[in-house]
């Protein structure tokens, strides 16, 4: 790493909250950021002195601040959205997370409108960043409801691997956990998340899911006692112990800085 630690202008964004690091970085192609009054470019390097707006308003970056991000645990209910705009005008998991002062939330990876389960909203774009990115190896865990007992070679094929249209998918765990009549209950484990992937691999193998449900994102478990539409916040003790175990990834990024 050279002399200069200067932070990068899409990181130090993140940081304050105002998107995730991917998001930030297509703005600054837009056009949308600006530095000093002009254009920001990808990959630019600001100061404490450096002026920034967004979308023609000026931001404050705290660089430098050692300022805990916030993180929110949302049980997300069937039939709401993880966005912010819906020309549809669907019911949204932000009209139920609690206000926040400067920044935004931003959801650790998305529930689709049919899925259930633990949403995670932090006020940290590097925090979101690194338990989303499949580089760090986060791992989630499903509870799925399907019609019927899966056959051994079922079981199988999820296992080994399954071929969808943007690459080969696996559950690097796949177990029973019960079920009543001809609904069939399994805990399923991926080490990424991309898009609707588990309800994909089910239909792959002519299967349907009747109920899909995250239980565990990474270290984060869905608390018992956590209601359907209900939130909480972390505390910083908690939130602590979350950036603690992300520490030894945190290693490997000195050149991100």
């Amino acid at each position: 790493m050279d002399g200069d630690v200067s932070p990068k202008l899409h990181k130090a964004l993140a940081d304050a909250g105002h998107g995730s690091r991917r998001e930030i970085e297509e703005w600054i192609v837009a056009g949308r950021v600006s530095v000093n009054g002009e254009p920001a470019h990808v990959g630019q390097r600001i100061g404490p002195d450096d002026k920034v707006r967004l979308n023609g308003r000026l931001v404050n970056l705290r660089l430098g601040g050692s300022r805990q991000p916030r993180v929110v645990l949302y049980h997300k209910p069937e039939g709401e959205i993880v966005s912010r705009d819906d020309p549809e005008g669907r019911p949204s998991v932000f009209d139920h997370l609690p206000k926040i002062r400067s920044g935004r939330w931003i959801t650790v990876g998305r529930l689709d409108f049919n899925s259930c389960g633990l949403l995670i909203a932090t006020s940290s774009g590097e925090l979101a960043n690194r338990l989303m990115h499949p580089r760090y190896g986060i791992d989630r865990e499903y509870a799925v409801r399907v019609l019927g007992e899966l056959s051994e070679d079922t079981l199988k094929q999820l296992a080994e691997g399954i071929q969808l249209e943007d690459g080969l998918a696996r559950f690097i765990r796949i177990e029973e956990a019960g079920g009543d009549g001809a609904n069939r209950w399994y805990n399923v484990t991926l080490a990424e998340g991309r898009n609707r992937e588990v309800r994909r691999m089910f239909d792959a193998v002519g299967v349907t899911v009747s109920r899909l449900m995250r239980v565990r994102y990474g270290p984060i478990h869905l608390p018992p006692q956590l209601k359907r539409g209900q939130c909480r916040e972390l505390s910083e003790g908690e939130v602590k112990s979350l950036l603690n175990y992300l520490k030894p990834v945190k290693r490997l990024e000195k050149s991100e800085i």
